[in-house]
């Protein structure tokens, strides 16, 4: 919501679900079962997700949330818990940015208590249903609030909300030993080659716009890992593409490398300098989305000309027209964080 419309009336009911204790006790959480999934809410529309508040201390990367709006047989939005909200890894950081904040007193630690919110607003015209799946081998914990608006009729021409987890382990580059911003690292990426193989953030169909990601990587090299353009394709391909950037940084809004900065419409919400290696960037096209009619595919070099190999994964967000299905993401195994032995050695 815009400031200078909080004060503006509007015609509308707020409403909450939450895992509080109907007993009337503490014990304000819910537990799922390993394996199993749990509908955190079922809400009929007209209507709008204002707030999403999750905490819980562990399973960041194997537990899902999953959101199906309307009568769609298929979720529009499907992303590990903490990917969703911004911190890759399964590490937890304390950030805020506009659409989304963390909160926790274990910074830069694996799976420790930490509070999530998102304020991305999902409006949807029938019905909305919140799942938590828990693909984990471990009952989960989990503590929520979900907060909406109900309204008389449809919003008119909003999109719908969705979120995608993808992940590349590792990114399959040409020369991962070979140094960045050296001769050898500058060859020629154009036409179909960085069409098929730049490192793919989106790939959907419809109309709507696109407003953001994160990006996560796993610097095995411990390199610098950010001189790969990004290239934005609006409705088919084309060369040059609709959109192109002068580097990873660059589209995260930083320069000269990420920084060690949380601002509200991009940063680091995970630092590799904090963390041994592990960074989580993020950039939200609030003022200036992406709009597309058809189709829209976002990608990203990996390294100049796609020559690194480290692990990538992401999370894309975007508002459509209609309900979309979206990706299934790897297997909880496949999804995991790589970690490092006790020689500081990455465990690939």
């Amino acid at each position: 919501m815009k400031l200078k419309s909080l004060a503006t009336l509007r015609k509308a009911k707020t409403g909450r679900k939450s895992s509080w204790d109907t007993s009337g006790r503490n014990s304000d959480f819910w537990t799922i079962p390993p394996g199993e999934s749990r509908v955190l809410a079922e809400i009929e529309g007209p209507g709008c997700i204002t707030h999403l508040w999750m905490t819980q201390r562990h399973h960041y990367r194997e537990c899902l949330l999953k959101i199906t709006w309307d009568d769609a047989v298929f979720p529009s939005i499907l992303c590990p818990l903490g990917d969703f909200f911004g911190l890759g890894h399964s590490i937890v950081n304390s950030y805020q940015s506009f659409l989304f904040t963390a909160s926790t007193r274990d910074n830069n630690q694996f799976n420790s208590g930490c509070a999530l919110n998102c304020y991305m607003p999902m409006p949807f015209d029938k019905h909305a249903k919140v799942e938590l799946i828990n693909q984990s081998n471990e009952p989960h914990r989990q503590y929520f609030y979900i907060d909406y608006e109900l309204y008389d009729s449809p919003l008119g021409n909003s999109g719908y909300a969705h979120a995608e987890f993808r992940r590349a382990n590792p990114f399959n580059g040409w020369g991962p030993r070979v140094e960045v911003n050296t001769p050898e690292a500058d060859t020629i990426n154009k036409g179909r080659d960085a069409w098929n193989k730049n490192y793919v953030i989106l790939e959907t169909e419809g109309r709507g716009h696109y407003i953001g990601c994160n990006l996560s990587v796993t610097n095995f090299t411990g390199s610098w890992w950010g001189e790969g353009d990004d290239m934005i394709w609006v409705d088919g391909y084309k060369w040059p593409p609709d959109l192109h950037g002068t580097g990873s940084e660059d589209y995260l809004n930083q320069a000269w490398e990420m920084q060690d900065n949380a601002y509200q419409r991009n940063g680091s919400s995970v630092f590799e300098h904090n963390t041994n290696g592990y960074q989580t960037s993020y950039v939200h096209h609030l003022e200036n989305p992406i709009h597309f009619s058809k189709e829209i595919k976002v990608t990203i070099e990996h390294g100049h000309g796609n020559h690194l190999c480290n692990e990538m994964s992401s999370v894309a967000y975007w508002y459509c027209q209609a309900p979309t299905s979206v990706i299934e993401p790897p297997s909880v195994v496949e999804r995991l964080p790589v970690l490092k032995d006790e020689k500081n050695e990455w465990l690939k």
